[in-house]
Formats: structure tokens, sequence, C-alpha cells
């Protein structure tokens, strides 16, 4: 097993480095209590109820990153996984009340695991008997483990960020300690949820990897601190993985009471509920996965089980160092009161408080709304001037010169995959055939006009944008589209002009793509050829220049663009860029078929 790789100092230290960089970040909305791990509200509010939670660190941004207006006054920083202790919890009571003018209360919101409940429930009494009115809530929203399961109930997990936002709102709005207590307890029996990583988390200072999880096993229901999961399985999709939580939410269910006053258990939503859900990153995942399984959730609740997802949370809510995986938090909104769901909405300042839109439409989304694509038909594209052209047999010459380099670059696929698996990623004689072929085949089904050289550079940019890809794609196109655009400027066009707009389509190229001559790019073939081009307007000349500058590139030791700046002087020295062979067999084409 290797050692983990972490950006840390000293293990012992690492939660008071933590807070003091948080509080380099918002030096004006946060303070730490001295001689504890307790990070404070600057600006607390006097008159409300005020909000403290915490638990073990390595969860961030829980706790401290919910402090703000709208959410936490507080939070109570552990060890590593590890409870805070009595002592710190009853110190960021004493500190929160005494900023109090009317003794509106403080509310301890937990997580459920035992020593959070134990060392914050003392600390809850010790602040009632020194007249502090103090209450503890406790979420258990971890659909992992059974309800049977021993007494220690469903533990606290990414849930639990609501109800910091939903009861941080409450206390806003004036409501009374009891009642928000009142109001947490009906989100906790609204909520489920659920995790799967994909690796299991190692922890600060720890000497191995954990690496409990193999390359192709996730574990379902794996803990926050790691324990043990529901089952571990083979690697899913995420469509599969969004299945599998959601329904293993709904099946756990919520418990409701009867009229005779017993109590039974009811699936968490039904179909036509709506609903809100909380895509939690637990700390390893990218933004780009979360966004993905997200979609995934949303599309299999309002599909598969015709709910109406109406607030979509997705971020880092509930961590675990760097765990690689998710958790789906589902609160049904359908049972919730219009004062709940306005909670939910109101605004927030905790820095780590990231917002969604609310979605308004009572409909069922089975899709993204989409702004309809502005469709420029071929006609309106070219929306400028076409001069008059004054070359002889233009259309005929500008045919056979474009087929004729067309099938010359095909006929070199080869040599320039040859060369471009030395000093390339092996793909530009395929690349430049690709749009050699696209460019024959529209010349000869007419969809290349060459009656006029503004309209036709514009069709030979469309065909390579269709056709090449890559970067070497992007650049044609742009020289062509450039061509085009300054051909339409010009009174008349004849072999002056066509010299000057391709000047201007490589001086394109150098402006946009940033390397120039001596780059080890087509441009060491592209600019001597339109500078010859510009001067003699000869192609015979142009074409040498092309062929000159082309060789001279399997002389330079290194490259300043391109896949070939990653390679050594070894491997380059002999070899000429792909790229400017490629202009110099376009440019022996050309004059060819022009004689």
């Amino acid at each position: 097993m290797s050692k983990p790789k972490q950006i840390i100092n000293d293990p012992k230290l690492s939660v008071d480095e933590f807070i003091a960089g948080l509080l380099l970040q918002y030096p004006n909305r946060l303070q730490k209590l001295r001689n504890h791990h307790v990070v404070l509200a600057a600006k607390p509010p006097s008159d409300k109820v005020q909000l403290l939670s915490g638990g073990g660190s390595g969860h961030e941004p829980s706790h401290a990153g919910w402090i703000g207006p709208g959410m936490l006054s507080g939070a109570i920083c552990g060890g590593i996984f590890a409870s805070p202790s009595v002592a710190s919890i009853l110190a960021g009571i004493r500190a929160a009340a005494a900023t109090q003018t009317n003794k509106a209360g403080i509310l301890l919101v937990v997580k459920n695991y035992t020593g959070d409940r134990l060392n914050f429930g003392m600390a809850c009494e010790m602040a009632n008997q020194e007249g502090i009115p103090c209450r503890l809530v406790v979420v258990a929203d971890d659909c992992a483990l059974e309800r049977t399961k021993g007494i220690t109930g469903a533990r606290g997990v990414a849930g639990t960020v609501l109800v910091h936002k939903i009861a941080g709102a409450a206390a806003v709005a004036g409501k009374s300690l009891h009642e928000i207590v009142s109001i947490v307890d009906q989100v906790n029996g609204l909520m489920g949820t659920l995790g799967i990583a994909l690796d299991a988390v190692t922890i600060v200072g720890a000497e191995t990897v954990n690496d409990r999880l193999d390359d192709k096993t996730i574990e379902i229901g794996l803990g926050i601190h790691g324990e043990a999961g529901l089952k571990q399985s083979p690697l899913l999709t995420a469509d599969e993985m969004a299945k599998e939580m959601i329904t293993t939410i709904r099946e756990f269910g919520r418990i409701v009471k009867e009229k005779d006053g017993k109590s039974k258990v009811v699936p968490l939503y039904e179909r036509g509920n709506e609903l809100c859900i909380l895509v939690n990153n637990l700390g390893g995942t990218s933004n780009f996965e979360m966004s993905i399984l997200a979609n995934s959730c949303v599309k299999f609740l309002e599909t598969e089980h015709g709910c109406k997802v109406t607030r979509v949370f997705v971020g880092a809510f509930m961590t675990s160092f760097d765990m690689h995986g998710a958790s789906v938090t589902v609160l049904n909104l359908s049972e919730a009161t219009p004062e709940m769901k306005s909670f939910l909405d109101a605004p927030c300042d905790a820095p780590a408080w990231s917002t969604c839109d609310a979605w308004q439409s009572g409909d069922i989304r089975t899709s993204s709304e989409e702004r309809p694509e502005v469709v420029v038909e071929d006609n309106e594209k070219v929306k400028i001037s076409l001069p008059p052209v004054k070359l002889t047999n233009f259309s005929d010459v500008a045919r056979r010169m474009a087929l004729k380099a067309s099938a010359s670059l095909g006929e070199h696929e080869a040599l320039l995959t040859k060369y471009d698996l030395i000093v390339g990623d092996g793909d530009c004689g395929i690349t430049m055939k690709r749009g050699a072929t696209e460019v024959e085949k529209r010349i000869n089904d007419g969809s290349i006009p060459t009656d006029h050289p503004v309209t036709m550079f514009a069709s030979l940019a469309d065909a390579v944008s269709d056709s090449m890809g890559g970067t070497s794609g992007v650049l044609i196109e742009l020289m062509f589209r450039k061509m085009s655009s300054t051909l339409s400027g010009f009174e008349s066009i004849g072999v002056g002009e066509m010299s000057q707009a391709f000047q201007a389509g490589v001086d394109a190229i150098c402006l946009y793509g940033g390397a120039s001559v001596g780059s080890r790019t087509m441009l060491d073939a592209l600019v001597p050829a339109a500078s010859t081009l510009v001067q003699t307007k000869n192609l015979v000349d142009a074409s040498r220049k092309a062929k000159y500058g082309a060789d001279g590139t399997a002389q330079m030791k290194s490259a300043l663009a391109g896949r070939s700046n990653y390679l050594s002087e070894e491997t380059l020295e002999g070899t000429p860029d792909p790229g400017a062979v490629a202009v110099s067999i376009v440019f022996e084409a050309l004059h060819g078929s022009a004689s």
C-alpha cells in the first residue's frame, strides 16, 4: 500500500490550520472563539434564535461553511471524524447566547452519531441549567441501514444541510425556538439520503491509502466516516446509480401516524409528488460527474416514478475528505407546508451555500427547456457583396484546382501519418484526408459553388468544419472564412485580390492560433507562400517557398505549438512537421493544375 499524498503539515494541527485558512477567506463574516475550535458569525442576529451545529472535521464545508445569515450562527469543529468536546460546545453556546438581547434561545442541530448526541446533549443540558434556552435536534436521514438494526438508528448525513437551510430561514423569519424544533421534526420525517462510493476515504495523516474498493467495485451506503455500507456492487453507470439510490430511499420510506395512534412506514413519496433533491459530492468527485448524476436522478424520478422535481441542489455539502462518490437526498415537498418551501427558497449568505432555481411549472419535466437554435439558411450565410470576378474561366480553374489538391492530400495520407506518428498524435493524415474527401464530394455534387470566390471559400469553410475536426480543421476553416470576408470587401477580384485574401487568411491563423514562423507548424509553409504570392502573384514561386518552409521544419529542434511542443529535440530532429508538409502538397497540386 502506498502512502497517500495530501496537502497538509502536521496532522495534529490540521484542524487549527483549516480554521485559520477559513478565517483568511472571510475575515468580515467569521470569527474564531479563543481557546476552542469554534467558528462563529461575526455579526449574529441579536433578537432571533441562533443555530449551532458541528461534529467531526473532515466533512467540509460542513459545518463552518454554513455560517451566515439564513443558516448557522456557529459551528463547533471536532477532531478528524471525532465529536467535539462538551467544553467547546458549551463555550460556543455561551458565546452565541451572549449576543442575544431577548433570550430567543439556541438550537443545536447534530447528526445522529453517538458521540455527537452525547456531547451536544450534555452541553445542551448544562446551558439550560445556566439559564440559556437551548434545544437539540438530531438528523437521521441515512437510508443505508435497516430500521430494525440496533438502537442507534439511521446516521445523519447530507440531509442535515437542508435542515440547516430551512431552520436557519425560519429563525430569520422570527420563529420561536419551539416552532423551529417543530419545523425540523417535519423536515426530518420527509427526507432520506443514500450515498455511493467509488473509492473509500483516506483520512488526514493516514499512513496508507484506503484501497478497500478495487477498480471495478463500488459500495452503496458507505458512511461518511468510512463505515460499512449497505452492500458492494460492480461499477454502475450514472443512470444505474441513480436508480439504485433513489429506489432504496423511496422504499426505506417515512413514518406516519395512523388514526389509532400507531405508526407505520410508507414510501417516502408517491407518484406525482413534488420533490427536492440534493446531489452531494462526497469530496473527490468532479463537477462534471456531479452534473451527470443530477441529470440521471431527475430523469429517473420524472420518467420512471412520475414525480415533479422542482429543486435540484448540486455541490459539495457534506463530504468525507477525498472520497470519490456522491450521495442523493430526496425531500418530499408535496407533504411540506408552503411555509417550509418558502424557507428552502429564502435568501442565504453562508459562504458555501449554492442556491438553485425553483422549477415553477406544475408539469413533469421530461427534458430541460431549450432555447431554439437560430438557423441560418445557406443563402443567408454570406450577406456580403459579391464583387465582379476578373479572372478568366475562374469557375473551371477553381474546380480543377480544388479537386486536384483534394486528391493529392488523399494520396499522401500515409506519408502525413508517418510523420505525425513521430512528432504528433498520429492523426494528421486521416484528418487531412477526411477534409479533402468531403471537399471533393461537395465539389462534385455542387454544394461547393465555384462560380464566385466569396461563396466558394465560405462553402469550403463549411466543408472543413463538418468533416475535419481537431485544431488543424479549425485553423483551415478560419483561413477560408477570412479569405471569403476579405474578398467581399474588394471592388473587383483579380489575381492580386486573391493573393491578398490568402495573406489575410494566413494572418488570421497567426492571430487566433498564436503561432508564427519558426513555431514548427503549418505556418512555416503558409507564411512564406502567402508573402511570395502577394509579391510575385505566381503559384510556382509560392509552391517552392511552401516546400522550402516545410522541409526546414525537419531541422527545427524545438516546437512552440501543437503536440510537438511536448517532445524532445532528439525526437523532433529529422522529421518535418506534417501540417507544413500538407500545405506543401496542396501548393504543388495547385500550381500543377493551374498550368
